[in-house]
């Protein structure tokens, strides 16, 4: 079996609302609601879903960017919620991120050598000054940028360049698993492809484990191993990729899908539009958060929150089609559904 080297459960972080003079919490933003997964060593899961979702908060919360409200992480079996300031500097060597905008997260007054050498100093990764710009200059090469490109400050880069500076600067602590926050997101096209290319490339060759970050399903067909579909703060449905894309279990993964274009002219996909707007994660409906939107709607969808559940396959599903994912277990749900349905067909 593939061994886990980042494990997710029920993982929470709410914002709160405040109102007044005397700021009082008057509500919570759910932006990450009971989320859980694994992601194994030397693989990629993609988390994808609609803006607003909760994916970057999500990924943030997992390095402690931002402090989770609750839940638990594991990395190589070690809990990071609870870990002091000194032992999680130590682990933030082998966990990074890349961010999505590679301007705003590079700082403008320090040139790419300086700004490289100062994370392996701090580090102690190197001992001696040659020691520290030979470094450099690998990783700028490994990234596919000239030695001479430490010299310059960040504004004198393209966007593509200066993601490849954002990559280079994940590699600096020689890190195990890296997020991705959409990395790709703010490019070109044809930019996408070639940092894309560079990801895989510096996975295999480093054994890299990724968390990719993407609204774009095409993108994340093309990089992911597994595939993790989020819903306003929920995972909705996760599996592997060939699985996900050829047969999606979840009415929310299949209308992602069906806006994604196709190429060839000769084929046809037909489309699913849905009613209404997202709901607002400080006042999410009850029951299912989808089913103010859902096309194969059930009256007890309305009453019940589904459970992520197998649903065979390790294709993991959290949608009340699925008799597995009724909170209770098998054995009670098609009794309850019935009840339900009969209660909500004479009220």
């Amino acid at each position: 079996m593939a061994e886990p080297i980042l494990e997710v459960k029920n993982l929470k972080k709410y914002f709160p609302i405040k109102k007044g003079v005397f700021s009082k919490v008057v509500g919570q933003v759910k932006a990450v609601d009971d989320v859980s997964f694994t992601i194994n060593r030397g693989e990629t899961l993609g988390l994808v879903g609609e803006s607003g979702c909760g994916k970057t908060t999500a990924g943030r919360s997992i390095l402690r960017l931002i402090e989770p409200t609750s839940g638990s992480v594991k990395f190589e079996g070690k809990e990071i919620t609870g870990m002091g300031r000194d032992e999680l500097r130590t682990l933030r060597r082998e966990m990074q991120i890349i961010f999505q905008d590679p301007y705003s997260s590079l700082n403008p007054r320090i040139t790419v050598g300086g700004m490289l050498s100062e994370i392996i100093k701090f580090h102690k990764l190197r001992t001696t000054d040659a020691e520290v710009k030979d470094r450099v200059e690998e990783l700028l090469q490994t990234v596919g940028l000239s030695p001479l490109h430490a010299r310059r400050y960040p504004h004198e880069f393209s966007g593509g360049q200066r993601q490849r500076i954002g990559i280079a600067r994940a590699l600096s602590v020689e890190p195990k698993f890296i997020v991705c926050d959409e990395p790709v997101s703010a490019l070109d096209v044809s930019i996408q492809s070639q940092v894309i290319n560079l990801l895989e490339e510096l996975q295999q060759r480093l054994h890299l484990t990724y968390l990719f970050i993407a609204h774009d399903l095409s993108v994340v067909e093309h990089i992911s191993n597994r595939v993790c579909v989020m819903y306003l703060g929920k995972v909705a449905e996760i599996s592997d990729y060939r699985s996900i894309y050829k047969s999606p279990k979840h009415p929310y993964t299949e209308a992602l899908l069906s806006a994604v274009p196709i190429a060839d002219p000769d084929r046809k996909r037909h489309r699913i539009i849905l009613g209404g707007d997202v709901p607002s994660p400080a006042n999410a409906p009850s029951g299912c958060y989808f089913h103010p939107r859902c096309p194969k709607v059930m009256p007890v969808c309305k009453q019940i929150p589904p459970v992520l559940a197998d649903v065979g396959g390790e294709h993991l599903v959290s949608c009340l089609l699925y008799p597995e994912s009724m909170p209770g277990g098998v054995q009670e749900t098609t009794g309850t559904i019935k009840k339900n349905e009969a209660a909500a067909v004479n009220s």
